[in-house]
């Protein structure tokens, strides 16, 4: 899968949780997920059990840590698609 289809999927998972829709049109790598967009704590770990059930795959606790961006999220979505290949 591609960067730029991942991003694509990412962001239609993020957009149920984004309350003010006008937020996705400056959307870019470092958009940040809960400064920018206003997701809260709750949501995020919404956010990343939907994310895990859309590309299976599973996200630690530390990994969730590194997902401040949709950028961050993005390179960890692909890493880890990329260990569960190699396995």
């Amino acid at each position: 899968m591609s960067p730029d289809v991942l991003r694509e999927k990412f962001v239609a998972i993020l957009t149920p949780y984004i309350a003010d829709k006008a937020l996705l049109t400056g959307l870019n790598n470092d958009t940040h997920l809960t400064k920018d967009l206003h997701i809260n704590s709750a949501h995020v770990v919404d956010v990343v059990i939907d994310t895990e059930l859309e590309f299976d795959i599973e996200i630690d606790n530390d990994s969730i840590d590194q997902m401040t961006t949709v950028g961050s999220c993005v390179d960890l979505i692909l890493e880890k698609m990329l260990v569960d290949v190699a396995r």
